[in-house]
């Protein structure tokens, strides 16, 4: 293996994967606060509020994503004013989405919600949090936007300490709204918004002490640049947000064959898989900029390289946090405030979501190779091949098996996830 390239890859990936750890943080602190101060039922509220805020930091890491791929390209081609104009063009079109997702989402916060399977005081709660992830959608979609030009533009460590000073932040008002101030479930909210506010600035000044350049194109150009990012960011949008429409669907399920209780442990699961799907997430988007910096130059065997570390680094991550989990998973319940017996349902089930992990990190860089190499058309297919297989078996398994067919719904479907990705990549491959 190439010492060079070795080290160029690590000096990627390493921040990324800190960077996308805390992004899942945020979610642990406020289930923290919230199940500490509210208990089961707080963290039910959250889990089922939660996909909001979800929807908005996936949009903006689709949109930045493929922005800052698109930017990548262009760059390794030498074409320094499509660069620039792509980073612009690219911004102005999340400005224009955040403006549309704080109107909708205000307005239709608690009809969503009630779709999602939130009632009575459990409504309340979750459209409380939901208006303010809402009011403050521009913050959180900028910053989840803005990490993937930073990184492409060679500040990985950059974007990592950005993040770390929101969720410090985030931290510090959790305790002041939550706890201090008795704000519930509105608190919680408003301190991801001003912790998301805080990495967007530092954003902006990188931006600016960089002098990235921000030269908007032509109409024309700007629609075609706007089309191109639109269809690229259905994967990493899907990437991130999967994880959050497989929630959607067992939520429902958990409810129509359980009970609140039931989706209070999924919540203490769904927050510790969650921070492991991200750090999958951080190597694949961690390894991009390299992966599509070497296809932009036609470098094939760079590329290959490059995807080699990738899975590697994966499997190591995902074996280290399996077992940490696995021995751990006794205080996941406590962590989140969980009653006894929501922490004997947590113990009882985590090891089902921890045993297809292995699986899920080949699933994850593959499908950021996919995106990486504008390879759309398979990346949508893996993106999507989850929560699909997901719905297909919980209309299948739980009228024979009841409450047990919901919590094997997953990892079933993640198998078959796994068995499409690998096809998929032999296909390429074999082309390549």
């Amino acid at each position: 293996m190439n010492t060079a390239l070795s080290k160029k890859f690590f000096s990627y990936v390493i921040p990324s994967i800190l960077a996308f750890a805390l992004s899942g943080v945020y979610t642990i602190v406020d289930g923290f606060f919230i199940g500490q101060s509210l208990g089961d039922t707080g963290l039910t509220a959250i889990t089922l509020g939660y996909p909001i805020s979800a929807l908005v930091g996936a949009v903006g890491t689709g949109l930045g994503l493929s922005g800052a791929i698109r930017f990548t390209i262009l760059s390794a081609q030498g074409e320094t004013k499509k660069r620039q104009e792509c980073f612009a063009g690219t911004t102005l079109l999340m400005l224009i989405v955040a403006g549309l997702l704080t109107a909708i989402l205000f307005a239709f916060a608690e009809p969503i919600l009630y779709l999602l399977g939130a009632r009575g005081n459990m409504l309340t709660l979750c459209t409380a949090y939901a208006r303010v992830i809402a009011l403050g959608a521009v913050f959180q979609l900028l910053a989840t936007g803005f990490v993937p030009f930073i990184r492409n533009m060679g500040g990985a460590t950059v974007a990592m300490v950005a993040m770390i000073l929101g969720f410090a932040t985030n931290i510090v008002l959790d305790y002041a709204f939550v706890w201090a101030l008795n704000w519930g479930m509105a608190g919680a909210a408003w301190a991801t918004i001003i912790g998301q506010a805080v990495t967007m600035v530092a954003a902006v000044i990188f931006f600016a002490v960089k002098r990235s350049g921000f030269r908007l194109p032509k109409l024309r150009e700007l629609c075609s640049l706007w089309k191109t990012v639109l269809i690229v960011s259905i994967s990493p949008f899907g990437l991130t947000f999967s994880s959050i429409i497989t929630m959607l669907f067992m939520n429902r399920f958990l409810l129509l064959y359980g009970d609140e209780q039931a989706v209070a442990v999924y919540g203490c699961i769904g927050y510790i898989t969650a921070i492991l799907y991200l750090l999958l997430q951080g190597v694949g988007d961690g390894s991009q900029p390299l992966i599509s910096q070497y296809y932009g130059e036609e470098d094939r065997a760079s590329v290959r390289a490059v995807r080699r570390l990738a899975y590697l680094t994966a499997v190591a991550v995902t074996v280290v946090c399996m077992i940490g989990v696995y021995l751990a998973r006794a205080k996941v319940g406590t962590l989140f405030g969980a009653s006894a017996a929501a922490n004997a349902g947590v113990i009882r089930y985590l090891p089902l979501f921890l045993a297809p992990l292995l699986l899920l990190a080949f699933v994850r860089i593959t499908t950021s190779y996919f995106y990486a190499t504008e390879k759309n058309g398979l990346s949508y297919l893996l993106v999507y091949a989850e929560p699909v297989c997901t719905l297909l078996t919980l209309l299948l398994l739980p009228p024979l098996l009841k409450l047990t067919g919901v919590w094997l719904a997953t990892p079933i479907a993640q198998v078959v996830t796994f068995v499409i990705a690998w096809a998929a990549k032999r296909r390429v491959d074999a082309k390549n």
